[in-house]
């Protein structure tokens, strides 16, 4: 049987080490390459997926799919973001992370995304729950009697019409909307109760996994992302707070999402 505790404790410990080393390549980054107006790739993000592929492969000999180098779905394999929020990551900012999920036979069973500048580490183990530094996460509930706060990420792999469509129709029903500029940081920041919910029109797994795993294990939901070959090709994203479920799902370009 596959040892998910251990894979566990070794992915806290690799995230923290990837996390350092991200954080001390910070100055004199070099070129940047830019693969979109909004993605970018550093000499870091290279140096902290090889980091993290060669301990996987050390420690268990187990498959990577990262953001930078690829790798093929498998029956057991890691979905690695090496660095979430390169934008805020070269600007200087703190909003950025390490991504770790662990997925087998299409479920994710761990996920881990350590934020350096924030000192913040989330841990979420399937049906065990969450954590942030050692203590329980919760959904927000709603609890804070104010209007609902909704992170909307943004991509260009999606009109951007319908990306303007969909905060029309938030701001129509009172939804509060912000960008943060990591998609990872903002479903953790769900998961944590800091904000009510996440959505973004196309995300890729690598961005989303270790975050929705963090948010349904804190009481929240999550739209299927795995459905229609999410792995691979990346899918919408919609998580939050229960108790907002209803209201997101009615929104025009996220009507249908489950």
């Amino acid at each position: 049987m596959t040892d998910f505790d251990d894979r566990l404790r070794f992915a806290i410990d690799l995230a923290t080490e990837a996390g350092a080393l991200a954080r001390s390549m910070r100055q004199g980054l070099g070129a940047v390459e830019t693969k979109s107006s909004i993605d970018f790739c550093t000499a870091a993000d290279l140096a902290v997926e090889a980091l993290v592929r060669r301990r996987l492969d050390e420690a268990f000999g187990d498959p990577v799919i990262g953001e930078e180098a690829g790798g093929d779905p498998a029956e057991l394999v890691w979905v690695v973001d090496p660095i979430d929020g390169t934008t805020n990551y070269i600007h200087g900012t703190a909003n950025w992370c390490v991504s770790l999920a662990l997925v087998h036979r299409g479920a994710v069973e761990i996920g881990v995304i350590h934020a350096p500048d924030l000192d913040q580490l989330f841990v979420a183990r399937r049906g065990q729950g969450a954590t942030l530094n050692g203590r329980p996460l919760r959904t927000s509930g709603l609890r804070h009697g104010g209007g609902a706060v909704v992170e909307v990420g943004w991509s260009a792999r999606r009109p951007l019409a319908l990306s303007l469509d969909l905060i029309t129709q938030m701001i129509a029903d009172d939804i509060e909307f912000r960008r943060c500029g990591s998609g990872a940081m903002g479903l953790a920041n769900v998961a944590a109760g800091i904000s009510d919910g996440y959505v973004e029109l196309h995300i890729n797994a690598w961005d989303a996994l270790a975050g929705l795993l963090l948010v349904r294990e804190a009481g929240g939901w999550t739209n299927d992302f795995l459905a229609g070959d999410g792995l691979r090709l990346g899918n919408v994203v919609v998580a939050c707070t229960a108790e907002l479920t209803g209201r997101l799902q009615a929104l025009g370009p996220l009507r249908g999402v489950a």
